[in-house]
């Protein structure tokens, strides 16, 4: 059997953290790169760390190289950069845009990343138009597969502590049934076992992964 080495950035949060463990419990992956700005521990020897400046392109190519599979769940709050929409901008876009620019020097087989539900370039809102934007422009680059999961309300339990998430994480799954499927609340744990499901043989092209497909593959056991 083949194996692969992958490369993870954003390890550190809900998705990323879950996408790890379960890299690292799959034989189908030989080599897990977790890209971080602070250091990552695991007592796993097949994870090494890179500890990188995000700011600069050559450090995140120079990370994926070799890596025929490149993850991605960066993203940051309004709280996390203090309500400054230009620093969140820098994170959410311009880090997944380079990210993708570095897969496309490097001949990447697949780039998965986290969008969200809603996503929409034409959006009134900041953060669906951004998340809008993101997935157009790494759609305009054209890589060899491009595969963007766009999940509603994530339930799982984060490193960092949210407090209107968490009321929301308790509140949502109540009223679940009266939302439609792009709205539904969906664990973290399941959209983190698609990723690394369709990874293993990733479409040709561009692929956006509504949440209403996530609960459809959900309910018909995908991931058990």
């Amino acid at each position: 059997m083949e194996t692969k080495q992958v490369t993870v950035f954003g390890g550190s949060g809900l998705i990323g953290g879950l996408l790890i463990k379960l890299l690292i419990d799959d034989d189908s992956f030989s080599k897990i790169i977790v890209v971080s700005r602070s250091p990552f521990k695991s007592k796993s020897s097949k994870v090494e760390n890179f500890q990188i400046d995000f700011s600069n392109p050559e450090e995140i190519e120079h990370s994926i190289k070799n890596s025929s599979i490149v993850f991605s769940a960066i993203g940051t709050t309004q709280a996390n950069v203090k309500g400054d929409k230009i620093a969140y901008r820098k994170i959410d876009f311009e880090i997944t845009y380079n990210i993708a620019k570095a897969c496309k020097s490097e001949s990447v087989k697949s780039f998965l990343y986290v969008s969200s539900s809603g996503a929409n370039s034409k959006s009134s809102g900041f953060y669906m138009k951004l998340k809008g934007e993101i997935d157009a422009a790494v759609s305009n680059l054209n890589l060899i597969s491009t595969v963007i999961f766009r999940p509603s309300l994530l339930i799982g339990k984060r490193s960092e502590f949210r407090f209107g998430e968490l009321i929301a994480q308790f509140i949502m799954p109540l009223f679940a049934f009266m939302f439609p499927k792009n709205l539904k609340p969906i664990a973290a744990e399941f959209v983190a076992k698609a990723m690394v499901y369709v990874s293993k043989n990733p479409p040709k092209g561009n692929k956006i992964i509504e949440n209403s497909i996530l609960i459809d593959w959900k309910k018909k056991g995908f991931g058990k």
